[in-house]
């Protein structure tokens, strides 16, 4: 690759990580390119001295704080659209970062845990008293790393408690039945590059009952498991249905949560387009089609910086 040809290439990642949940992949998929021969380097999507239009490609990858700062990074999405490519594209960003595109999800045939999205702490407890003795999960529809989400019995204060400082905020809070297979921690995360699937990780639980995180704080416990050609097959009709309902093509990476659950079946419980961590620290064999991916896109896009 000549001098001339070299893509400039721009991870974009946020200035702190908490130290249970670091960035793996970051320094890894660095690493790959510049030994591909690209000009790659980590962007701070918040720092607004970052002359954004000199890079031929943006690849969002962990700006974790994205849910505080959820505003400011609208702008930053807009801003970035308007000076060089990005992927995944803002637009399908923009959709997912509504947990409300599960309903188009469904309305596409996907299967998605039964939920109930409340716009008022009224409409919260109506849905938390029709669940009875059940236990359910709280959550926002706009939220990352396990934030202002709990897991309760439907009686409990604590349940409405979150509900309604969720929507006081001008949120929108979800309220689902437990799914005892996910509180167990079998929950799988199917991963796909470029639309074809690599990899598939088990993060453990993460809730614990009552409403906190167990030990604490949020804290991944990753492990690489096998997936069945049923389990293949419900993510490629999920990432099917994103197409149909974005009118984009494949990502160029996403990340299907499923969980096989007696009570609902084999069900998405999310389709994560921003901002997956792809585990590349314990699934070593995906590096090179991640590079390889990225390389393809930068490749594309190179010869339409000029129209920019």
């Amino acid at each position: 690759m000549t001098a001339s040809a070299r893509p400039r290439i721009g991870i974009v990642v946020t200035d702190e990580y908490s130290p249970e949940d670091p960035d793996h992949d970051t320094p890894i998929l660095l690493a790959a390119l510049r030994e591909r021969g690209a000009l790659a380097e980590p962007v701070v999507w918040h720092a607004d001295e970052t002359d954004l239009g000199a890079f031929d490609l943006l690849v969002i990858r962990s700006p974790w704080d994205y849910p505080v700062r959820f505003d400011e990074f609208h702008a930053w999405l807009d801003r970035a659209e308007a000076t060089t490519h990005v992927l995944n594209s803002p637009s399908m960003v923009r959709w997912n970062l509504d947990k409300r595109y599960l309903r188009g999800l469904e309305s596409a045939g996907i299967r998605v845990v039964p939920t109930q999205y409340c716009a008022t702490a009224d409409e919260a407890r109506a849905a938390l008293d029709a669940h009875g003795a059940e236990r359910v999960v709280v959550k926002p529809v706009i939220s990352g790393g396990a934030r202002d989400t709990g897991l309760f019995d439907a009686h409990d204060p604590r349940a409405a408690a979150l509900a309604a400082r969720i929507v006081a905020g001008g949120g929108v809070a979800m309220i689902q039945p437990e799914v005892p297979e996910l509180s167990a921690g079998r929950e799988k995360a199917l991963y796909a590059i470029d639309g074809h699937h690599t990899h598939a990780i088990a993060k453990g639980a993460l809730l614990e009952h009552g409403g906190s995180l167990i030990g604490g704080v949020y804290i991944e416990h990753p492990e690489p498991v096998p997936t069945t050609a049923a389990e293949r097959a419900f993510a490629e009709a999920a990432l099917r249905a994103v197409a149909e309902l974005t009118g984009e093509p494949a990502p160029l990476y996403a990340r299907v949560d499923t969980v096989d659950s007696a009570d609902f079946g084999l069900v998405a419980l999310e389709v994560e387009l921003v901002e997956p961590a792809l585990n590349l620290h314990i699934a070593p064999h995906v590096v090179g089609m991640v590079t390889d991916a990225v390389l393809r896109a930068a490749a594309r896009t190179s010869p339409l910086r000029s129209g920019l």
